[in-house]
């Protein structure tokens, strides 16, 4: 039987990956609460999406890494960094903030090498064509300085990504599967961002996009 935990648990409109940087304004007096008491304790808490009808099932762990800035009335903005992923097994509310006890998990085992670098290739390329996105990091040093798992993450996490997209991303336990996920995202990505790019240019023209960037942007929606 998985050993369980006993954790806070924070549901909000937004998904947190493992490694990725989350700020977060807390201004409810239950999260004020909830955050008081991790910090003195330092403890993480659990980050879950709530979608506006119910809580998934799937989180992830988020450690306070700095508390940015500290208000007279308790309110409070902190950066957050993404940990280990769990799945819940119960809800608690015995406190003023929800509690859950999870099981934490990760990838299953061992994968074709050669389909993950493939895989990994292809998506530092597709990053490097990202040139009017602020990605963090330049994908030409990367080189085999990270695991697929962190490339897939770290893709997962640009602007562009649905909470609901970054959901299936977190709940993959397969390495191939989830950069493969990431890069087909990607790809849709930068074909959006070069032809915006190219409608952009036409600004200065005659101001009418040619009908086959708008088709190919219809198309792009669709998919």
């Amino acid at each position: 039987m998985m050993e369980t935990h006993r954790i806070p648990l924070f549901p909000l409109g937004v998904v947190l990956l493992s490694e990725m940087q989350l700020p977060l304004h807390i201004f409810e007096e239950r999260y004020k609460q909830m955050m008081a008491d991790c910090l003195a304790s330092d403890r993480s808490f659990g980050l879950v999406l709530f979608d506006g009808q119910a809580i998934r099932s799937v989180g992830c762990l988020a450690r306070i890494t700095e508390v940015l800035e500290q208000y007279d009335d308790g309110r409070m903005d902190i950066m957050t960094q993404g940990g280990e992923r769990f799945v819940i097994r119960e809800l608690i509310e015995e406190k003023a903030y929800m509690e859950a006890r999870v099981f934490f998990f990760d990838d299953g085992g061992e994968e074709n090498g050669s389909d993950l670098e493939a895989l990994m290739a292809r998506a530092l390329n597709l990053l490097k064509e990202m040139v009017d996105v602020d990605l963090g990091f330049d994908p030409s040093d990367l080189g085999g300085r990270i695991d697929p798992k962190q490339l897939a993450y770290a893709i997962a996490a640009l602007d562009g990504f649905t909470p609901s997209e970054r959901q299936v991303f977190l709940e993959m336990t397969s390495p191939s599967e989830r950069l493969r996920k990431c890069v087909e995202t990607l790809s849709r990505l930068v074909v959006r961002n070069r032809l915006t790019r190219e409608i952009q240019q036409l600004i200065g023209g005659n101001g009418h996009p040619p009908k086959r960037i708008l088709q190919e942007l219809e198309d792009r929606s669709e998919e």
